[in-house]
This record gives structure tokens, sequence and C-alpha cells, in this order.
């Protein structure tokens, strides 16, 4: 047993290296498994109890990112995003002043939203905008998760990374108070020969229990703000030099999509109402045309940018499917060519668009759309019609439906399951990104955010108050507000489930339960003893190697598992090298959150690699001069600002 326990440094060693290798060689097995496999195998092996194991899985860092994600889903559901989107980039007409706009935004809000979460909601935004002007989006969707990483580390909620290291800070101070009680223990019954080593070891941890407590809201802010600064300076100036030109791929089989036409009902509370048709942006739409306006009979066609919408305006279209979803996202106008058309925000969250091509034995076959009953056949209601090949009738209710027509319905979420094999269709599928927005309950999910950006700025100043710290836990308050966000229907429950990403989770999680073995087996002791013994006790190079150290784990591993695993090497460096850790802590903190130089590196840039046609020589030309700024104003400011 006593050669086990000798070993336990080593197995958490060996097993920390065997992960990172598995993550470079063995790209097919999910990264979340091989921490999953790696966290059993140390507690397999008694190097961690199986409490210390799966106490990752409740440590409000995963809490709060989980609640943050439903939050932030909240926020899309109700058109909030897409409302900021379009305030955000206005008027911009190219790349370049698309990014000027989108710049201080975007570091504003990823301060206080997980920059994964502001990223996934912004991406359709930007990729709709290109879209409709025939721009690349490539010029733009690398910039945006790179400004996304600069602002998330301006707070403390920014990014996961820092909710990570304050969750591992919390427990290394518990660990280290263990430790102090323990050695006050011994005092009391150690022989006097022990005691000056004894009194040596307690003074070690006294002093640096203070340099190792939880961080504030804003501490992160000192350097986090300045790096941000710097970092948006060189994307606005150089950024997109080094980026491709690449079109959307959506855009690139565009053409060969199914053109519909459709007929949208302005409603009494449309935004658009007394505007221009170029003012309301519905001109130049990319592939969108509005062919014309009929106001109570009388038909404006052609339709001019000058021309004014009104309430009750019935506006015909002609577009691609993933136009017309973008145009049912606008509150006030709704498809008119179906009366069945469900309009009420409550009703319509329980509806989708689902496409469906006519086969000779439907019943629907010579009759018109007005007349078809879909409502009663099929719990369905007519929003557009394609036929391939023929100019149709701009009165979308008096089109006679004709085999192989293609209709766009608006159905029950059970519609395909129910309509698979029906006879009276060739093909039933979905269309993506269709879900109806809350529109009704955007200004309740906009306050519920304004409240928990609020409250978690005042965690940190409530910690010192007994009576309030269920207030002070940023986990509470983002697990408060994501519960009123499904109490007042701005998602629903399974909405919310299907907002936590389980892969990040589990990772982090796991992570943790590593962390925890690095310390508990004293492995995180012997890496830093190894490192004063070759760098020596200089604390401005153990600061350069903690950070470098970071910086290429991060390009290579998930960002919040090497925070987890470095930070106990950190502060035992600190505890050996008898200065401040401080220092080397938010040096992991900055190093784990700045990842630009591969997709892997940080999961935002791993999602806008797919959709701006991204290769890894892309991030690593347009990365490299971003993380040497990045690193050369860390390394400077962290010194002056946390003292050894």
């Amino acid at each position: 047993m006593d050669f086990l326990h000798a070993a336990h440094p080593w197995i958490a060693i060996g097993t920390t290296v065997a992960v990172f290798l598995a993550i470079q060689f063995a790209r097919r097995v999910p990264v979340d498994l091989i921490f999953l496999l790696g966290l059993c195998f140390v507690t397999l092996t008694g190097v961690i109890s199986p409490k210390i194991a799966i106490g990752g899985f409740a440590s409000q860092a995963v809490i709060a990112i989980s609640a943050l994600l439903v939050v932030s889903a909240g926020l899309r559901k109700t058109g909030v995003l897409d409302w900021i989107g379009q305030k955000i980039l206005g008027n911009a007409t190219d790349e370049r002043s698309a990014l000027v706009r989108l710049t201080g935004p975007i570091i504003v809000s990823t301060a206080f939203i997980l920059n994964t979460a502001l990223v996934a909601m912004m991406m359709p935004v930007i990729i709709d905008w290109c879209r409709q002007r025939n721009l690349s989006p490539s010029k733009l969707l690398l910039p945006l998760s790179y400004l996304t990483i600069l602002g998330g580390v301006c707070t403390l909620i920014g990014t996961s990374t820092t909710l990570v290291v304050n969750e591992t800070l919390r427990d290394s101070v518990m660990v280290l108070e263990s430790e102090i009680e323990d050695i006050q223990q011994q005092l009391l019954t150690a022989p006097p020969e022990k005691k000056p080593e004894l009194e040596l070891q307690l003074t070690k941890r006294q002093r640096i229990l203070p340099n190792v407590q939880p961080m504030g809201f804003f501490e992160i802010s000192w350097i986090g703000i300045p790096c941000a600064l710097i970092g948006s300076i060189y994307m606005l100036l150089l950024g997109q030099k080094f980026l491709p030109g690449k079109q959307d791929i959506i855009e690139q089989l565009g053409n060969q999509q199914r053109e519909y036409l459709v007929e949208m009902l302005v409603q009494p509370d449309c935004p658009m109402i007394d505007k221009t048709v170029e003012a309301a942006g519905l001109r130049n739409l990319h592939g969108l045309f509005l062919i014309e306006i009929d106001r109570d009979g009388d038909i404006i066609t052609p339709v001019t940018p000058r021309d004014f919408v009104r309430a009750g305006d019935r506006l015909v279209f002609t577009g691609l499917v993933n136009t017309i979803v973008d145009l049912e996202k606008i509150p006030g106008l709704i498809p008119a060519a179906d009366r069945t058309y469900e309009f009420h925000p409550h009703s319509r969250v329980q509806r989708h668009l689902t496409e469906v091509v006519l086969s000779p034995s439907s019943p629907l076959i010579g009759t018109t759309v007005r007349k078809a009953n879909f409502r009663q056949l099929y719990n369905a209601a007519v929003v557009a019609v394609h036929r391939n090949g023929q100019r149709l009738p701009n009165k979308i209710g008096n089109i006679v439906l004709e085999v192989g027509d293609t209709l766009l319905l608006q159905t029950r979420s059970d519609f395909i399951s129910q309509h698979r094999n029906n006879r009276d269709f060739y093909l039933v599928s979905s269309v993506d990104d269709a879900e109806p927005r809350r529109h009704d309950r955007a200004l309740l999910s906009g306050s519920l955010m304004v409240i928990l950006i609020g409250w978690l700025s005042l965690t940190s100043f409530l910690s010192g108050f007994d009576l309030v710290q269920g207030w002070s836990s940023p986990a509470v308050a983002a697990l408060t507000v994501a519960a009123l966000m499904i109490l007042t229907q701005c998602l629903s429950a399974s909405e919310a489930r299907g907002a936590l990403d389980v892969q990040v989770i589990v990772t982090i999680a796991a992570a943790l339960g590593l962390g925890s073995a690095l310390w508990e087996s004293g492995a995180a002791k012997m890496i830093a003893d190894s490192v004063i013994s070759i760098v020596g006790t200089n604390p401005f190079i153990l600061l350069l190697v903690i950070y470098l150290m970071t910086a290429v784990f991060t390009e290579t591993i998930t960002n919040t598992a090497v925070a987890a695993l470095l930070l106990p090497i950190a502060i035992a460096v600190g505890q050996q090298g008898d200065v401040s850790p401080r220092p080397f802590i938010m040096a992991i903190a900055i190093g784990a959150s700045m990842a630009f130089l591969t997709p892997i590196g940080y999961q935002t840039n791993l999602m806008v690699m797919g959709p701006g046609g991204y290769t890894p020589r892309d991030y690593l030309k347009s990365g490299f001069p971003l993380a040497l700024l990045v690193a050369v104003t860390a390394l400077m400011l962290i010194p002056r600002i946390w003292a050894f």
C-alpha cells in the first residue's frame, strides 16, 4: 500500500500526459470521453476519492456555465439577440465597416455573456447579413471569435475559463485552510526539534492563503481590458487583411435552392410601419425580392425603394427558404397565404416550418390553397409555394395546387413523424433554424439579463456578509435567472435542456477532477520543484514560463481543462518559490483564455471554422500577431498589478 501511495504522483502525471496525447492523436474519440476515462483511472487507482472525483460535476463553475447557456438561449428565443445584431450592423455596407460596428458592442457584450453562447447567437445574424449583401462571411466570423475571446476576460463571467479558475481557487482555499488546521494541531503535540519545520510550513501557508482567494467580479478587468483594447485595435487595422475572401457554403448552393412565392401581412405592431421599403431593410435582400404590395386591393408593382410600408399591407416576395425564415423572425410580419396560420406568440412556439412535395394521390390536387383545408387535414397552414419552372400568380391563396408542388408549411413538431410515410406527399422534411421567436417576451428576457448582470456585478461585494451568502454565488445568480427564463416562458424546459452543451460540461467537470488529482497526490509540488530547479527562482522568468506553457497547451487542448490542470501547479510554484502565486494565477487565467492560433484551442474558433471556410493556416496567419500582442501586454502588466 505504501508503494502504491508513493506512486500516486506519477500516476496523476502519467494520466494527465496520456490525456494530452490522446486528444492530439485519437481524433475520433470525443474529448469529454478522454477526460472522463482519465478521471475514472485516477479514481480507481486511489489517487483521489470518489467524492473528489465527482465533485467537479457539482462545482459552481459547471453550474454557472450551464445556467448561462440557458439564459443565452432565452435571449435568442425571444429575438433579443436578433434585434441587437440588426442594431449593431445597422447601415454597414462592407466587411470593414461591419467589423468597426461589431467591435465595441461585441467586446462589451461578451464581458457579461459567455463568449461561446454569444458566438452561437451572433453567427447566424452575421451570415444572414453577408448573404443579403453578397459579401463573404469569412472576413467577419473569425474576427467575431477573436473579439469574444478578448472581451471574455474583461469580467469574471465572460468566459468559462475564469469561472473554472475561480472554482479551482475556491477548492484550493479549502485545502489550505485544512492543512493549516492540521499543522496547528500537530504543533500542540510535536517535539521541540520538529516545531521549527512545522512553524515554517504554517507560515508559508498562512502567507499564501490571502493570495489564492477567489477572484472578484472585476479583478481580471485590470489586465483583461488593456488586452481587449490592444487586440481590438489590431483586428480593426490588420486582422481582416490576413483572412481569405471565401464565399459562404450556403451562398454557393443558393442558386440551386427552391425559390418560393410568399405573401406576408404587416400587423399593426410591426416596426416597419411608416418606413420606406429601403429604410425597412427590404431592398436589395440577397435571395429575396419584394415583387408587389397589396394595399386593400390597390396593387403597387413594381415596388420602388421610396414606397412606404403601411399597417395591413400584404407584401408579396419571391425568395429562398432561408430568407423566408428570416422574414418570420421580424416581429409584426406574418404569412398571409393561409388564414389558419398561427400568429399568437404562445401558440406559434409549438409550431415549426416543414417542406412537403405533393404526390398524385394527394386530395389537395386541383384545389386552391385557400380552400385546401390544411388545418383540418394535417393540422398545418401554408406559408409559401414553389412550382419548379413556372411563374406563379401573386395571390397565393388562389393558386391551384398541382402534382410536384413544394409547399412550405407551418406544422406541429410531430408532423414529420406522423406524415413521413403519408402517400399524400413525395417528401417531408424539416426546415433548419425555423423556430419562431417569442417577441412578446423580448422585453422580459432582456430585463432578466440586465438583472443578472447587476447581480453578478455585486456578488464579490456580498461575499463578506454571512446573511447573504446565497446572493454572493454567481452559480446561484445564473441558476435563478435561468429558472425565471423558463418560468416566464421565454423558452420551454425542453429548449433549456437542448441549450446545454453536454460535451463542454463533462470536459470541465472531469478536468477539475484531474486537476484535483495533481494537487492531492503531490504531483503539482513535484512539477513546481522541477520548474524552479530548471528555471531558477526569478519570479519574472517563472511567470514567462508558466504563461507560455499555458498558451501552448491551450492551443492544443481545451482551454478550461488547461486552466483546471495547471492552476494547482501555479499555486505550488508560488509556494515553493516563496513568492505570491497571484501573478501566476492571473497568467494562467489570461493565457488559457486567449487561444488564437488553432481551431481547437478555443471552442468559438471551432464554431466558425465550417461556416467561414477556414483552414488551420488562416488561424495561424491572423492569430499569431494577436497572440504575440496579448502575451507582451499581459506579461508587462501582470507583475505591476499583482506584486510578487
